[in-house]
């Protein structure tokens, strides 16, 4: 499937909770709109997790075009994906790459983010790519994590460099950089351990990762990539700012869009953050990861509420 038709099934729970809530408003009808209007608007909005900022532009923009007028629901949604698109425009966000030898991604995010699935994900679509892929078990304090990465590397064909248990991950990951670069590998993707954005010593541990795979290429890592779980809603953007600030993330990874009514948390986090959303998950299999494409979104969001 192409990225419209499969984040339109990504998004298939926020559609729906969208599709209730603005056929309520309209009940089929136009609607006056007066701030009761514009305030009910509002609050269906931020239901999807698009969050107070981004709902208060949208319900505004349709207040200067229709403030004591009847507004249809068809008028109604392409204004709000029409200021959506504009809150979410970002540059082309390809995956940077290296212009020679192995590119390195390094990975992070919380516990339960889905980030040894997105990493999997990821290995896949450069695997199909016919690249060859290293990766590196650097969540070296959660064996269950490593064993997943294991199990996925092998299920995919692509290596993978495991420390012992509860070992430096830094050292994993020099150890999976310079197995790339002995193999001649395309890309290492390395795995780092999920932890809470509030703790400052991890975070450290996450800086000394980068400093040791820059220390064998030295402007590695290519991408820091973010994970965040999109069924998190609001706290992922509390997620974002912590990593960003800690090991200056070059993108974001929108994991879950499919387990969720709140698609529209990505909204706020285009928003707030000078960071750019690279890849959304839409499903459990290794190739549902599709590279994010902000009107595409926008209009699978909206998909089916307007003929």
């Amino acid at each position: 499937m192409g990225f419209f038709a499969r984040i339109k099934q990504g998004l298939d729970k926020t559609k729906q909770l969208l599709r209730t809530d603005i056929r309520d408003i309209f009940k089929g009808e136009g609607r006056l709109v007066d701030e009761a209007f514009l305030e009910e608007f509002r609050g269906k909005l931020v239901r999807c997790d698009m969050g107070p900022q981004g709902a208060n532009q949208i319900v505004e923009e349709i207040g200067t075009q229709f403030r004591a007028r009847v507004i249809q629901m068809d008028d109604a949604i392409e204004v709000a994906k029409s200021k959506l698109k504009q809150l979410m425009a970002q540059d082309d966000a390809p995956l940077k790459m290296a212009a020679s030898g192995p590119t390195v991604f390094m990975v992070c995010g919380v516990n339960g983010a889905g980030k040894t699935t997105s990493i999997a994900k990821l290995a896949k679509l450069f695997l199909s790519d016919g690249k060859k892929v290293v990766l590196g078990a650097g969540d070296t304090f959660r064996a269950a994590a490593v064993e997943q990465l294991g199990i996925w590397a092998e299920r995919l064909g692509a290596s993978v460099v495991k420390g012992a248990p509860k070992s430096d991950p830094a050292s994993v990951a020099f150890a999976a950089v310079k197995q790339a670069i002995d193999t001649g590998a395309d890309v290492c993707i390395v795995d780092t351990a999920g932890r809470l954005q509030t703790q400052q010593n991890l975070m450290a541990e996450l800086t000394k990762i980068q400093r040791v795979i820059s220390k064998q290429i030295p402007e590695a890592p290519h991408e820091v990539l973010l994970v965040l779980d999109a069924t998190a809603g609001q706290n992922g953007i509390s997620q974002a700012r912590g990593f960003s600030e800690a090991v200056k993330c070059t993108g974001i990874v929108l994991a879950k869009i499919d387990g969720t009514a709140k698609g529209g948390v990505i909204v706020p986090i285009r928003q707030q953050f000078g960071l750019p959303v690279k890849l959304v998950g839409v499903g459990e299999k290794a190739e549902d990861l599709a590279v994010f494409r902000p009107d595409e979104f926008v209009d699978a969001m909206f998909e089916g509420l307007t003929p």
